[in-house]
């Protein structure tokens, strides 16, 4: 074990800036930002009080079939599509209003690009991002400079943070997928700095670093209602997620750590943790791939979205719909506004990663 003592210096360093910068960027500058292209500050449309209907959300179902909603209708004499926009109106109370999630996604944003440009800055000058081989060479005797340690300490304290906040954030569907990621990703980066395996490590992380800025900038730009600019985002982030997950990621990463390490230094004890979490970690990338690939599909079939597979509680375009049922009165006639996004390839089907 090489650099476990410092280890514990790069947690306290987190709980003491990470939290609070998160805050001040979050108060000063992206709330700001996002008043400036017209989000509002307010809360969600509120329901209309109905003991019988939020007994039914709270202790029943949150989306209730047509049967159940036949039977509520006869109950409170109110048609059915009524009662589906209060469903509507009751599930948005719960979500956090546009406004936070902008800013949420604005401050991901501004990490992932600074964190990925202060990569390839590092990793330009560095001779192992042009010769994989060199992470081997001299191992565990290379020495850990400023720009690597910092590196590693930016990395560390921003996924630990989106460990805990995912605990607070809404939850979505896909909550121990992430779960499993953030831990994988934590256990890596301590492993690999632990062990001083640093320069391998830094190739990692910035081959991951380069999609996901442009995800959060898809949302953004959703959130903002800039659909077509979404659109064009979420394509690009696709191919830049693909290539580099399942091309470069598996033929030039994992080929160095299960092979040519081995070739190099030799068999040693911490090999099989450390390519276990890589394979545990493209096992993920496969999964996300899929569930992109499928988005795709459906866009390109259908020209149409009908709702984010990974997430029950957050779509931009069930609240566009609710809006809808704000704004027109609420008759008995068959509405898919809550299925459909019509002229884009989906408003917020990919925005939530």
């Amino acid at each position: 074990m090489y650099n476990c003592d410092n280890y514990v210096s790069i947690i306290n360093k987190f709980l003491k800036n990470i939290w609070p910068l998160g805050f001040l960027y979050y108060r000063f500058i992206a709330k700001p930002c996002a008043l400036h292209i017209g989000i509002e500050d307010s809360g969600p449309y509120q329901a209309q009080p109905n003991a019988i209907l939020e007994k039914v959300f709270i202790s029943i179902t949150k989306y209730p079939d047509k049967k159940r909603l036949e039977g509520l209708s006869k109950q409170l004499d109110w048609n059915v599509r009524k009662i589906q926009c209060w469903f509507r109106h009751r599930r948005n109370q719960d979500k956090p209003p546009t406004l936070t999630k902008f800013c949420e996604s604005m401050w991901r944003f501004t990490f992932y690009l600074f964190i990925f440009c202060y990569g390839i800055r590092f990793l330009w000058s560095s001779p192992w991002f042009w010769d994989i081989r060199q992470c081997w060479y001299n191992y565990p005797f290379q020495p850990l400079s400023s720009g690597l340690y910092y590196y590693y300490i930016m990395e560390l304290a921003f996924y630990w943070s989106l460990m805990f906040s995912q605990f607070t954030d809404i939850k979505r569907k896909d909550f121990l997928i992430m779960f499993v990621h953030h831990l994988v990703t934590i256990g890596l980066i301590s492993f690999s700095y632990i062990n001083n395996m640093v320069r391998v490590g830094t190739l990692i992380m910035c081959l991951h670093d380069v999609s996901d800025f442009l995800l959060e900038a898809a949302k953004l730009a959703n959130y903002a209602k800039y659909q077509r600019l979404c659109d064009t985002l979420f394509v690009i982030f696709s191919v830049v997620f693909m290539v580099t997950r399942l091309g470069i990621y598996p033929f030039w990463i994992l080929n160095t750590t299960l092979f040519e390490s081995w070739e190099i230094i030799g068999p040693y004890t911490s090999w099989w943790l450390l390519n276990s979490l890589l394979v545990i970690l493209q096992v993920l990338h496969v999964i996300w791939s899929y569930l992109i690939a499928r988005i795709a599909l459906k866009a390109l079939i259908r020209g149409k979205v009908s709702k984010d597979d990974r997430s029950d509680v957050e779509s931009s375009s069930e609240e566009d719909d609710v809006t809808t049922c704000t704004k027109s009165p609420c008759d008995g006639s068959s509405s898919n506004g809550a299925n459909q996004v019509n002229g884009h390839m989906g408003s917020s089907y990919w925005a939530e990663e």
